[in-house]
């Protein structure tokens, strides 16, 4: 297997937790990076003493030098502020904005060629923000439709008491409360839900989806999730490094598709080697189609006030 260079930026629950599983699975070399003096190369020594456990033979290095990062083919950022209770993904603005144009000028700087997975809040906003500064949107895409979908399934399988195994979901839009699942698309071993699950309990899941981030932050009062996030990071990373071509959603710069221009939103997309190797099309009810517009302006709105915030031209 031909092993990639990945590079984790953020030593946080989120970015930790990722690469333990990107080592567990043996992709490449991992360099986890992180500000704090210590942290990064603390939880890269203790993840390398597992490996006689997990029977891993990666390597993987902890620091505070982007010299150490040098020549990554994908670059996964989760660095920024996480939120609070009461908190929304819009109110990390200003401050994750700055923090990841740090981030990608460091990347351009040690390995411009290298894919990005943006995964820091507000997560549509922060992909288009480092696309900008890439100048490459085939190379930079967003995990959220991953995570998004992951939840929707949950709640489905939990309704239906059905393995989770067979349940493939599909939630469209951005990554906030007007996200847009799409359940004639969301299926249980190839049975749509729309034929398994009443109406208003389809639509109490879909708030419920809308509200999973939130949920979970309400619960643990002082962080929030990192399982599920990880877990749908490392996805994207792994469809990007092993080229499967693989069909999720995730956030991409649309031009046009699903009657979206210039902004960055969640669709259907295939992963490859290169990024982003192509945008699928899915037919939406109007009512869906709706939403999608309402939620790809919410993006819009925000990334403008981004923009303002930051001054970014």
């Amino acid at each position: 297997m031909n092993q990639k260079k990945i590079t984790v930026v953020g030593a946080g629950h989120v970015g930790a937790t990722a690469a333990q599983r990107l080592l567990e699975k043996q992709l490449g070399p991992i360099c986890l990076i992180d500000v704090v003096e210590g942290l990064a190369a603390g939880k890269a020594l203790d993840m390398m003493q597992s490996g006689a456990t997990e029977g891993f033979g990666t390597q993987i290095v902890g620091t505070t030098d982007y010299a150490d990062t040098a020549n990554s083919d994908i670059v996964l950022i989760t660095a920024g502020i996480a939120r609070k209770p009461g908190m929304s993904r819009d109110d990390l603005l200003a401050t994750n904005a700055k923090i990841v144009l740090s981030i990608v000028d460091q990347i351009i700087a040690h390995s411009p060629n290298a894919i990005i997975v943006m995964v820091t809040n507000p997560l549509d906003v922060m992909t288009q923000l480092a696309a900008d500064r890439v100048g490459d949107t085939n190379r930079v895409v967003g995990m959220a439709g991953v995570l998004d979908s992951s939840r929707y399934a949950c709640f489905i399988a939990e309704a239906l008491q059905c393995s989770i195994q067979d349940v493939r979901a599909m939630v469209l839009g951005g990554h906030g409360d007007s996200m847009v699942p799409v359940p004639q698309y969301s299926t249980v071993n190839g049975v749509p839900i729309t034929e398994l699950l009443p109406a208003d309990t389809i639509e109490a899941i879909n708030k419920r989806t809308q509200t999973g981030g939130a949920e979970i932050v309400q619960l643990l009062k002082t962080g929030s999730a990192y399982y599920a996030p990880s877990a749908s990071a490392v996805a994207m990373v792994e469809a990007i490094a092993l080229d499967t071509n693989r069909l999720l959603p995730a956030c991409v710069k649309l031009n046009g598709e699903y009657g979206i221009s210039d902004i960055y939103c969640g669709v259907p997309v295939r992963l490859g080697a290169s990024g982003l190797v192509d945008i699928v099309t899915i037919s939406l009810t109007d009512e869906q189609q709706a939403a999608l517009h309402q939620s790809a302006e919410s993006v819009r709105e925000t990334y403008v006030k981004c923009q303002e915030l930051v001054q970014v031209k």
